[in-house]
């Protein structure tokens, strides 16, 4: 049996001031097996409810998720940092999630009925078995939610692996969803640091992986699935352009493009990391963003007046720190920020940096902050040539008073998710999920609940050779 005794990689660390809240004993591997076994042998009987069982079940999930907003807010922004009023407002969401797929699994997965000459033919879509979501920090009940809906709504069940350092909250999501009814082991949490998590994906009881996490993480997971043939779906990140058109009302861009980028203090895979604006209108647009930088409060996230928060841990601001530091001598302009807050915390400054050339590695990589990263462009093809420079292709912004070419501009943004005057956002009926670096598969809407099901093929016929 493994030694259980380290725990320093599962705690509660609160990033306004880096102290140590609570902790949990790792599992052994025995414990691990045992949870993924019982999900196993509840699979064979939860596939068997009907839609109208499990609906009333995860219906339940959202109504005690609402009536304990506050409460779970207030977690999320102990464990890792953001405003309280996201985590508010996180929880909500995740909500309506799990209300979505309550109120439409049933008619999703209905029976799909296929034209053919002779007999009849259609698609029974059904659940394959126990699901591992290996799940990051930064929306820690929104990540949980958007594999745990469509999938449990589905017949699947689920084992869930949580970024190490959201245990709480991954906790109570578990305790959540056995209050509102689901049997023993249809959801279970596990307490194992990530660098164990791909031996776990071999195991035969384990049916499909989906991961939101980094890229060498991905890989990883992703190669270890397919050497089982097993489906896995992976969300790994991004650097989405805001591409900025001439026509555009320019308060309103630079009102979306620095508060989206301040959301999460930066922490979010769909936050505007690159925007990119005309060079005739590159000098206003940068005056207007000093502006707004010029009133943002950084502070306590349970304080209403706080506009930027910690980062999720003392190790995530040092690493942003490194990324400023680098684009600086590199040769970049950081304009306004750039340093560690001189407080206690994981904090940061809302950092503006212009002058970024290709030979830079800020020009490619993501930075998982508060860093607003500023480009000018002559011609829109320009424009989007600079979006497409970068090996992830999650989200997106085009901001224009002409909707038709914006749309024309979205085209050809080489991303999975593309908003016209809106930075990339969130909701259950809508696909989430990228191409080329940033992964593969789809969470939300009606794809997000046929990615672990079998599409199986009935045929019905009276003659022995119907062709």
């Amino acid at each position: 049996m493994e030694n259980t005794k380290n725990i320093s990689s599962i705690k509660t660390v609160n990033p306004f001031n880096n102290e140590v809240v609570k902790q949990f004993e790792v599992m052994s591997k025995d414990q691990v097996n045992t949870i993924i076994s019982k999900a196993d042998e509840a699979f064979k009987n939860w596939r068997k409810t009907s839609f109208a069982q499990r609906s009333a079940i995860i219906h339940k999930v959202a109504e005690i998720m609402r009536s304990r907003k506050e409460e779970l807010g207030k977690l999320a922004t102990l464990e890792m940092g953001k405003l309280l009023r996201e985590s508010i407002a996180e929880v909500e969401l995740s909500a309506d999630i799990f209300d979505y797929y309550a109120s439409k699994a049933d008619s999703l997965l209905a029976d799909k009925k296929l034209e053919t000459p002779i007999g009849k033919a259609f698609i029974s879509y059904e659940p394959i078995g126990v699901i591992l979501s290996v799940q990051p920090w930064n929306f820690p009940f929104y990540q949980i939610t958007r594999s745990a809906a469509p999938n449990l709504m589905a017949g699947n069940t689920m084992v869930l692996k949580h970024a190490s350092n959201v245990p709480q909250c991954a906790q109570v999501m578990e305790d959540i969803i056995r209050e509102a009814g689901a049997p023993d082991g249809v959801y279970s949490n596990l307490f194992i640091p990530g660098k164990d998590i791909e031996s776990y994906v071999n195991n035969p009881k384990i049916k499909a992986v989906t991961l939101t996490g980094s890229e060498p993480a991905g890989a990883s997971i992703a190669a270890a699935a397919g050497a089982k043939v097993k489906k896995s779906t992976l969300e790994l990140g991004g650097s989405d352009p805001f591409v900025v058109l001439d026509d555009a009302d320019l308060d309103d861009a630079v009102q979306t493009a620095v508060y989206g980028r301040m959301w999460n203090a930066g922490q979010v895979c769909v936050s505007p990391k690159r925007v990119i604006v005309p060079e005739s209108k590159y000098d206003e647009f940068l005056q207007k963003v000093k502006d707004i930088f010029s009133k943002l409060k950084v502070g306590d996230p349970m304080d209403p007046k706080t506009d930027v928060a910690p980062l999720s841990s003392e190790k995530a601001a040092a690493d942003v720190a490194v990324q400023i530091d680098k684009a600086k001598a590199q040769g970049a302009r950081i304009l306004l920020g750039g340093h560690r807050v001189d407080r206690p915390g994981a904090f940061v400054e809302p950092t503006l940096i212009t002058d970024i050339t290709p030979n830079m590695d800020a020009y490619f990589e993501e930075i998982f902050g508060p860093v607003f990263m500023l480009y000018k462009y002559k011609t829109l093809e320009e424009a989007i040539e600079l979006a497409n420079a970068t090996e992830f292709g999650l989200g997106g912004t085009v901001f224009a008073t002409d909707k038709e070419k914006a749309v024309e501009v979205a085209r050809q943004i080489e991303t999975g998710m593309v908003y016209i005057n809106h930075v990339t956002g969130i909701a259950p009926e809508l696909p989430f999920g990228g191409t080329k670096g940033s992964g593969y598969g789809r969470e939300q809407s009606e794809a997000g609940i046929y990615e672990f099901v079998n599409e199986k093929l009935i045929r019905v016929t009276d003659s022995k050779n119907p062709y």
